[in-house]
């Protein structure tokens, strides 16, 4: 039996393929998705989802001036340089410069999952950057990323650590 592939159907599954790549980068930790939300000349934001259990190897940034490193669910444990494991509960901040060293763990029994806001070496100013509209999928993401990270209670502040 012979298969008939047409030139629209394959041009489609290629699409897809490359589509969905973009957006889930493979992860060398077992338990670990990166998903890819925004990424531009001046930022990225990626949602890390972190299965029970699951570790996020220490590595580190040297493309970015700075990172943060915003927990939004799950019970995390954060690693920054040579310091000792502190407890990342959603609603944090944690402010990590360029090229610092870090790792974390779902120390939890659920899923867990944390954002991370990039700000990037670019050569584009504020000024360059300045009134250039977002595309309608930056803004929609946006707007998930901003309803995924909970609202800070009454009378509770969020923290910001910062590692320099």
């Amino acid at each position: 039996m012979r298969i008939r592939i047409t030139l629209p159907g394959l041009a489609l599954t290629l699409f897809c393929v490359l589509h969905a790549s973009a957006q889930t980068r493979p992860s060398p930790d077992p338990g670990v998705t990166p998903v890819r939300q925004i990424d531009r000349a001046e930022v990225r934001v990626t949602r890390v989802e972190l299965q029970p259990g699951a570790v996020r190897s220490v590595h580190q940034h040297d493309d970015v001036r700075f990172h943060l490193f915003i927990p939004v669910s799950g019970k995390l444990e954060l690693t920054i340089g040579s310091a000792k494991p502190v407890e990342a509960t959603p609603g944090q901040a944690f402010f990590m410069e360029k090229g610092t060293p870090h790792g974390f763990k779902n120390v939890g029994s659920t899923p867990a999952a944390v954002m991370e806001v990039f700000v990037k070496d670019s050569t584009a100013t504020a000024a360059e950057v300045r009134g250039q509209r977002i595309g309608s999928g930056d803004a929609r993401s946006l707007a998930q990323i901003l309803a995924a990270i909970p609202a800070v209670g009454a009378g509770r502040s969020s923290s910001v650590a910062t590692q320099q």
